[in-house]
């Protein structure tokens, strides 16, 4: 229903229409309808089920308002009003419910807005007029030079260092404090957690596209993803683990190309699985964000990487992050790993368990819930940075690291200077012995 702003209404559809259940708020609405400049015969008696009937077999308007009263479970019910409905079409819910669980719900699946009957003029008239102005304001970058579409995907160098967090953070600054329409797209078909950590239901619609990838287009987008806010779309699954991942990845590149058509900015949680098995994933990926730990196993799979990506994305930016910094007590220092992988870590993000804990439980971003932390400024940067890429600015990611004797990644040598003094007993206890 609610698709990314496409531009002004078309001449061939109404620009409003209503279906209400009872007599008192047609009353109500109609009046306004008139205020507005719209015919008043288009509020008419009926609910969400004769509005489907309707627009079954007819245009759908700019502006859509349906009375869920009558339904016995709104949130399935509004499914059907979904397939009916072209791209783009507004739609505002009236009910009886006040219940702000099934409002939130109602939203992300794309409506509008749900009003609570009774109705007031006055609540009628600024909602109208709300969605009104969505047709004509102008989008932010048509006033100054066009926006190019930058697309990021977010991989993690093992499980469990943070990357799912980095790429929500990432989608939401994009969204929220540059102003771009954002897509995020999580292909962790079976596990995956972007939606889990907005509070939000993941849905079907990736799943489904992955099943039968000809159903892939712009309208099916619309209607798959759920809103996070007003300009980040989110596009993920939760499938069950007894259902295997059947795909050849075609899905995943026609996902990708509607994406760069809705959105400004697209961030892709991709697991190493993924790019692994489809690395024509990457083909149209302008920037790889390297998730890393301070670990050995982190640095091990930090060069096999970067060695993957300079053979099948040789024209990708790459973008070195350190998540979950400590000062101390690491595996490795950071000095040594940046020698190990011959490159030199880009963002260096550091560890604020009770920022975690607290953007888990308001089921928010790192940096919308705790925007003082210390964790959030190098998120910020990050994100400017990569922003500004879709600006035509010049911006530079990649940077290599000094080479030392470490460079070839000797773990016997990471191992010996972390226990020397281990070492030294055991060959001073075997001198004993013998």
């Amino acid at each position: 229903m609610n698709a990314p702003w496409k531009g002004s209404l078309p001449a061939n559809r109404d620009p409003f229409a209503a279906f209400i259940c009872d007599e008192l708020t047609v009353d109500a609405i109609r009046p306004m309808a008139v205020e507005m400049g719209w015919a008043p015969e288009k509020v008419a008696k009926g609910g969400l089920r004769s509005a489907v009937q309707s627009l079954s077999i007819a245009s759908s308007p700019a502006i859509l308002m349906v009375d869920l009263s009558e339904c016995s479970d709104p949130l399935n019910e509004i499914n059907a009003l979904a397939e009916v409905c072209e791209p783009g079409t507004v739609v505002i819910a009236l009910g009886t419910v006040n219940d702000v669980r099934l409002y939130r719900d109602l939203l992300a699946s794309g409506i509008h807005d749900y009003l609570l009957k009774p109705l007031q003029p006055s609540q009628i008239r600024d909602t109208l007029q709300q969605a009104q102005a969505i047709f004509t304001q102008p989008r932010p970058q048509e006033a100054d030079s066009p926006v190019r579409h930058i697309c990021t995907a977010i991989v993690g160098t093992r499980g469990g260092v943070g990357a799912s967090s980095l790429a929500t953070s990432l989608a939401w600054q994009f969204s929220s404090e540059h102003k771009k329409s954002t897509g995020l797209l999580d292909l962790d078909i079976h596990f995956g957690t972007d939606a889990l950590a907005l509070d939000l239901e993941p849905g079907r619609g990736l799943a489904d596209a992955i099943d039968d990838p000809s159903r892939i287009d712009g309208l099916f987008l619309e209607r798959a993803t759920i809103q996070a806010n007003e300009r980040l779309s989110i596009l993920s699954a939760e499938s069950p683990i007894s259902s295997p991942l059947l795909t050849d990845g075609s899905a995943f590149i026609q996902l990708e190309d509607e994406f760069r058509d809705a959105f400004d900015m697209m961030v892709i949680d991709m697991p190493r699985s993924i790019l692994i098995n489809f690395p024509h994933v990457l083909e149209r990926v302008d920037v790889v964000v390297l998730v890393v730990e301070m670990t050995l196993a982190s640095a091990r799979d930090t060069i096999r990487l970067l060695a993957w990506l300079k053979q099948n994305a040789p024209g990708t930016q790459i973008v070195l992050v350190a998540n979950k910094m400590q000062g101390t007590g690491g595996e490795i220092s950071r000095s040594d790993f940046e020698s190990s992988v011959e490159r030199r870590i880009n963002y260096a993000v550091p560890y604020d368990y009770k920022a975690a804990v607290n953007a888990a439980k308001l089921g928010q971003t790192l940096v919308a819930a705790s925007p003082a932390s210390r964790t959030t400024a190098p998120i910020r940067e990050m994100a400017a940075t990569l922003a500004a890429i879709g600006s035509d600015e010049d911006v530079k990611l990649e940077e290599s690291g000094p080479v030392s004797l470490l460079s070839k990644f000797d773990l016997k040598s990471l191992l010996m200077k972390k226990e020397p003094r281990r070492e030294k007993n055991e060959k001073a206890t075997a001198g004993a012995r013998s």
